[in-house]
């Protein structure tokens, strides 16, 4: 009796397994079978990340970002879904395959080479130090002994891990706060409770263009070299990059992406 009962709980256990597992989310190698099949892919996203993608006040996703990923997939079909993730836990996302890529802003670095496959650089990006004007913060030799906000996980904080000499050494505690989002850091540098954020200059310039007061800001450019933007995925995603590869380049050529910038900027870069 007792053998019995336990051959009906391994049973029951064994079909209760092969259920979850039916209902996960396929484990593939190459994703693009399964999001031409099913006619989308999935995006993470940090969506306060202005202007590349960020929500409207009606909560509605905006952004350069937004309308060039969805660009690029209505040429094959595929609607876009993106999905707001904790940004310093993207590469675990697209490693677990919850999402498809990392399209936001996203830096192409040395360290998340290691981990992630890049798309064609579709952007150039700079990190810039923003400060309050009346703080009279005009370089980064007036940040010494100053309190020093970045976002986890971004691409300003791995500059200035990288080359402590140029800003790191010099900030109180040679440690900077950690923020999740860039609008948490600005409540703290208006509160006066940072006195600069090392940040991407995309966000800084559009963010500080849509204060009430602009001119109570000052942007302070730093030596860390230029970045480029592009799309991250799977090293293993092999046909994606290829196909998003084209989608660039057939919209740079009808001049899609110009538009976009131009909206988004103001101006084209070359």
């Amino acid at each position: 009796m007792k053998r019995r009962i336990l051959l009906a709980v391994m049973m029951v256990l064994a079909m209760a397994g092969f259920i979850i597992s039916g209902c996960a989310r396929e484990t593939v190698n190459n994703s693009w079978p399964r999001i031409e099949r099913n006619k989308k892919v999935v995006i993470g996203l940090d969506d306060t990340f202005v202007p590349m993608g960020f929500r409207l006040k009606n909560g509605q996703l905006a952004g350069y970002d937004i309308d060039l990923a969805k660009a690029v997939f209505k040429r094959y079909g595929i609607k876009v879904d993106f999905q707001t993730i904790d940004w310093s836990m993207k590469e675990t996302e697209l490693k677990n395959q919850t999402i498809d890529l990392i399209w936001n802003g996203y830096s192409v670095t040395p360290e998340r080479k290691k981990k992630v496959a890049f798309s064609d650089n579709y952007l150039i990006n700079h990190q810039i130090l923003v400060t309050k004007t009346k703080s009279q913060i005009n370089s980064l030799r007036d940040m010494k002994g100053k309190t020093l906000g970045v976002q986890t996980g971004s691409s300003g904080a791995f500059d200035l891990d990288a080359q402590p000499k140029i800003l790191k050494n010099m900030i109180a505690n040679k440690t900077p706060i950690l923020y999740d989002t860039f609008n948490d850091a600005f409540i703290d540098l208006d509160a006066g409770r940072i006195q600069g954020i090392l940040m991407d200059e995309v966000y800084a310039r559009y963010y500080i263009a849509h204060k009430a007061d602009p001119s109570s800001y000052h942007i302070v450019n730093d030596p860390f070299p230029p970045e480029d933007f592009a799309v991250g995925m799977r090293k293993s995603d092999h046909v994606l990059r290829s196909k998003i590869n084209a989608g660039l380049k057939a919209l740079k050529a009808d001049g899609t992406i110009a538009k976009l910038q131009k909206r988004w900027f103001g101006k084209v870069e070359d």
